[in-house]
């Protein structure tokens, strides 16, 4: 075969053993890393969050290479959501307006707060984790676990947010379509708490991205890594990742590499005007 080609056998083995330089070497590792993160978006980020993604994990890349290496790999978002289990379809009951309409960096906390829901497996069956983030430092301000996928899981969530932050002004709430979202104690909830909702347009998972992003963290970090008998010791798990390491220890990129609570701590600091 060689020869019909015009190369050598020594010259054709030899180029076969030749190791592969280091920027090939770095496609592939970041590759691997790339596939990795869509993979446990449920195939639904594309390039550019998939940059933010590797950007959180501590990597130097530039947005247009990790877009020249995920079409190389053939990774594109898939849109709209996976259906989680017990979910439904049907139109929710109530829509709000977008209010948030992605602009997902703030200036000062308790402003605008994001809420969402999601599923972890354990050997008793589904628990169902609702988390309330800050936008202002990406702080997990409230969050419950329960066995249900019912409005009372978010609302826990929420009354924990409310009861921890203690906001002096009203607070924009944005959450998906979801049904926990659109019930009357949902919004009888806002109304009395002085909380204004804006909601994802129907199946657009970026919409909400920071939330999705945030149980990404965790079922990658975390959830992935474990095997629960009982979903308390799920629930355990989750307060061990959220209050002590999560909250207090994990660097963003977005922050400055401060976690959300060290964030925090250094904008009390600055002076006025700064």
């Amino acid at each position: 075969m060689g020869r019909c080609l015009g190369i050598q056998p020594g010259g054709f083995y030899a180029w076969l053993k030749t190791p592969l330089s280091k920027r090939a070497q770095e496609d592939l590792r970041q590759t691997r890393m790339l596939k990795e993160a869509w993979v446990e978006s449920g195939k639904v980020y594309g390039h550019r969050k998939l940059h933010d993604d590797l950007i959180e994990q501590g990597e130097s890349i530039c947005v247009n290479r990790v877009a020249r290496l995920t079409k190389r790999a053939g990774i594109k978002a898939q849109i709209g959501y996976k259906r989680r289990p017990g979910g439904y379809g049907g139109r929710p009951s109530v829509v709000v307006d977008n209010t948030l309409d992605r602009q997902f960096d703030v200036g000062a906390p308790d402003k605008v707060w994001v809420t969402d829901i999601t599923y972890i497996r354990t050997q008793e069956g589904f628990a169902y984790l609702a988390v309330v983030i800050d936008l202002f430092s990406r702080r997990v301000v409230g969050w419950s676990m329960q066995s249900r996928q019912t409005t009372d899981v978010v609302l826990q969530a929420l009354h924990m947010a409310v009861w921890r932050r203690k906001p002096k002004a009203k607070v924009l709430i944005h959450s998906n379509q979801g049904s926990q979202f659109t019930s009357m104690d949902w919004a009888a909830f806002l109304r009395g708490h002085n909380l204004e909702h804006s909601m994802s347009r129907r199946g657009n998972c970026h919409d909400n991205a920071v939330a999705e992003s945030f149980f990404n963290l965790l079922k990658r970090e975390r959830i992935r890594r474990r095997t629960y008998k009982t979903r308390e010791r799920a629930r355990q798990d989750v307060f061990d990742y959220i209050e002590m390491f999560y909250n207090p220890k994990r660097k963003h990129a977005r922050n400055g590499m401060l976690s959300p609570v060290e964030f925090e701590r250094q904008r009390k600091l600055r002076p006025e005007g700064v």
